[in-house]
């Protein structure tokens, strides 16, 4: 009996056809990686940032899924990434920036097993490099989204400066620095049942916040008319159809006689349905105390006269 031995050629063809087998089956091989980390990381006291990746491989993978291992490399340092409580094929690594630093380069790199064809070959994916960067200033929310014109609304945050105006549609509101972390602002005088965009502006530039419902409600002025002496007094009660919300509710009363008429900022308790002032004649004249945002008008007008004895 004779033996034929592979001549050196078929050997050669054999040592192609199982490569060119391995590279097909990576080739069909689908492995998709997706950043979830955001571009900008809020701060926090702890600096310890959270960087999320999801990994996905298509119907007609081939990727053996338990030899799926996500690494992420960071400022030039190869870390394993753990899986997420967030969900199948999510991964999540804390990384602790080091101190006088608020930006980071990072890649995602993945290493898995090709199966299929009773052969078996490692592969690997990995991201384009991506940064990151620490905001010492951002906005977390409005404590509330609606309310009537004059209502208080707070503001959280971070990195919040005395300078710091709140807008509506780009028209500036009172704004109130409470601390770094939070913001008070009151509802301005604005047409009511309508959305306004709420901005935050500084010298470091506009930042958006959100959007706030102006509502319309309506107040009651008692009396109706004011006439006055010089340096007489004389009571005006505002009295509102719901009460006042958290914080109370600034009525923002103007007068176009500003000499003839001297009366303090009113401001309607949280809780309550009206609150009373004293108005004081001034320089004798006639005029008007114009309350806006209020009424079918849009205002409430009631006419005011100072007049010598």
């Amino acid at each position: 009996m004779h033996l034929h031995r592979p001549s050196p050629a078929s050997r050669i063809l054999s040592v192609l056809g199982t490569t060119l087998a391995l590279a097909l089956l990576a080739g069909c091989t689908s492995v998709t990686l997706t950043n979830l980390t955001p571009t900008s990381l809020p701060e926090n006291p702890s600096q310890i940032y959270t960087f999320t990746l999801r990994v996905r491989t298509n119907s007609a993978s081939t990727v053996d899924a338990a030899t799926i291992a996500p690494h992420i490399v960071i400022d030039g340092q190869n870390f394993p990434m753990k899986p997420s409580p967030l969900g199948q094929g999510i991964y999540e690594f804390e990384y602790q920036l080091p101190p006088g630093r608020d930006a980071m380069a990072y890649y995602y790199l993945v290493d898995y097993t090709i199966v299929g064809n009773g052969m078996t070959q490692p592969g690997q994916s990995y991201t384009a490099v991506n940064r990151a960067t620490v905001m010492h200033r951002y906005v977390l929310s409005l404590e509330g989204n609606r309310g009537p014109v004059g209502a208080r609304v707070g503001v959280l945050g971070r990195g919040f400066t005395p300078q710091d105006v709140v807008s509506f549609d780009g028209t500036p509101t009172r704004t109130v620095y409470e601390s770094e972390t939070s913001l008070g602002f009151f509802v301005p005088s604005l047409p009511p049942g309508r959305n306004y965009q709420v901005s935050l502006a500084s010298s470091a530039g506009t930042s958006p916040i959100g959007t706030f419902r102006i509502d319309p409600t309506s107040v009651v002025v008692t009396p109706s008319e004011l006439r006055l002496a010089p340096g007489q007094q004389q009571n005006v009660t505002f009295v509102l159809t719901n009460p006042a919300p958290a914080g109370g509710i600034l009525l923002d009363v103007a007068t176009d006689v500003p000499e003839s008429v001297i009366m303090p900022e009113v401001v309607v308790p949280q809780g309550q349905t009206s609150v009373t002032v004293a108005v004081q004649g001034g320089k004798p004249g006639t005029g008007n105390l114009v309350l806006k945002g209020y009424g079918s008008g849009g205002q409430v007008t009631v006419p005011v006269t100072v007049a010598a004895p």
